[in-house]
């Protein structure tokens, strides 16, 4: 992919602030839809350079308890693949410079199908996919189509990928490298910095893409840490407790969860800018 795309012109305008991008991760239909796309139209305003829109699943595997709760919440909403998409059309009639990736897993894309799938993404404006449980081994079935179609294809490298494996998962990665700072599921333990810094740089030395660490930052401090060794802060699970935390007994939202979300970006955001 050689031509400029929306997630190489942010990391890129980003690296001229000196500063990481910061990258947030909401599921799309929590805990509805109308909820959910307030939301999405304003993280840009409240400092997300990068967004990752979770595509709703009923087993979420990689995703520790606060995501699977929210995948959960929009199903039972009734979000579909259909509608995510469509909440990425509703956000681009407002905003034709936010990078937007879709996360998730395989088996929803499969079901579309694959190849409408793609289209429908290319046509929304969608920039990117992260799909967590399709190995380089299987590039055939979706990343190599997907970068046919002009799609970023991010690849998660972790703890546990050394030298040996780390070219496979790079071969065909663009857009960014998604560094998982922890082991285990997201959300549940929070990333010590000294080590992850060895390991951002040692795939930056294999590597000319930018580096995006998630998985364990929920406070200011922590963003403000990880993004000094990377390239790139995503927060996702804090952000989800954040919604989860204001819906009532029903499970419904209400005046304050729009904002509670966007407040705490805004947080987040603002320790990355600050230095």
């Amino acid at each position: 992919m050689n031509h400029k795309t929306r997630l190489a012109e942010r990391f890129a305008s980003c690296r001229g602030n000196r500063r990481a991008a910061f990258v947030t991760f909401l599921t799309a239909g929590d805990p509805d839809l109308e909820t959910a796309t307030e939301i999405l139209k304003g993280l840009p305003a409240a400092g997300a350079d990068v967004i990752e829109l979770g595509m709703p699943f009923s087993d979420p595997m990689a995703d520790g308890p606060a995501i699977q709760a929210s995948s959960q919440r929009a199903l039972k909403a009734g979000q579909t693949m259909a509608k995510t998409l469509d909440m990425v059309r509703t956000f681009r009639q407002g905003d034709d410079e936010t990078p937007i990736i879709l996360m998730g897993y395989y088996n929803p894309i499969y079901r579309y199908p694959v190849d409408r799938f793609l289209t429908d993404a290319v046509e929304v404006g969608v920039d990117g996919l992260i799909v967590v449980d399709i190995p380089p081994e299987a590039d055939d079935e979706l990343c190599l189509p997907a970068l046919k179609k002009g799609l970023n294809f991010i690849r998660l490298a972790t703890p546990t990928t050394d030298d040996k494996r780390l070219p496979a998962v790079l071969a065909n990665t663009s857009g960014f490298v998604y560094y998982v700072s922890i082991t285990g599921i997201t959300g549940t333990v929070a990333p010590d910095v000294s080590n992850v810094a060895a390991h951002v740089s040692r795939i930056k030395r294999a590597t000319d893409l930018p580096v995006a660490v998630g998985f364990g930052v929920k406070t200011p401090e922590q963003a403000r840490a990880i993004g000094a060794i990377s390239d790139g802060v995503v927060v996702g699970s804090a952000l989800v407790n954040a919604l989860a935390n204001t819906l009532g007994s029903d499970g419904a939202a209400n005046e304050r969860t729009a904002s509670q979300v966007l407040d705490l970006v805004g947080n987040l955001s603002a320790a990355l800018r600050t230095g």
